[in-house]
């Protein structure tokens, strides 16, 4: 770990937007945070995908740490509302109740029909074509990520990148096309 001195002088400097203090921050905390996020996950894209989205809320939200308390303990504490907030988007509410075999043939399938197919696809292209609006470099990192699944190892071997850097432009690259869908 970092000396207390030089860990408060990163931070200061990312808090005036350096962006190698925060490439240094993102290195020195991501085996940490990410592993704080497997253990809770036990998924790897999972973990790895809510441990891209902490550094760039840290990042976006740097100013309001206090350095009163660890930098750790501050991206841990953002780490777990993120995956309490995960937690709470994917629950599915479940009820338990007794059917005739009457009534349960009357239960709609759940299959998409196809006009929900075709909304599907046009929001597909849509977004696709969002992407493509981005500037190359960030869009082929969303593209490697999410269209093509890669992990964030493969994707730093095939940018011939190392995965710092790789993890910064994906964290960038996810707030610009953020921004674009909100512009819509």
């Amino acid at each position: 770990m970092a000396e207390p001195a030089a860990l408060a002088e990163k931070i200061e400097c990312a808090q005036r937007g350096d962006q190698h203090a925060f490439r240094h921050l993102l290195e020195l905390f991501w085996n940490d945070v990410y592993g704080f996020m497997l253990q809770r996950t036990q998924n790897e894209n999972e973990a790895e995908d809510l441990t891209i989205r902490c550094f760039g809320k840290a990042f976006e939200k740097i100013d309001s740490y206090n350095p009163h308390f660890g930098f750790k303990t501050w991206l841990t504490t953002i780490a777990k509302n993120l995956h309490i907030d995960q937690i709470r988007k994917n629950a599915i509410v479940t009820t338990t109740t007794e059917f005739s075999q009457e009534e349960a043939q009357h239960i709609a399938d759940s299959a998409p029909d196809p006009e929900d197919d075709l909304i599907r696809k046009q929001r597909l292209e849509t977004l696709l074509d969002d992407i493509k609006t981005l500037k190359p470099h960030y869009k082929e990192v969303i593209q490697l990520k999410y269209l093509h699944e890669l992990s964030i190892k493969q994707m730093a071997k095939k940018l011939n990148s190392s995965q710092s850097t790789v993890k910064v432009k994906l964290m960038r690259a996810r707030k610009l096309l953020a921004e674009v869908l909100a512009n819509k």
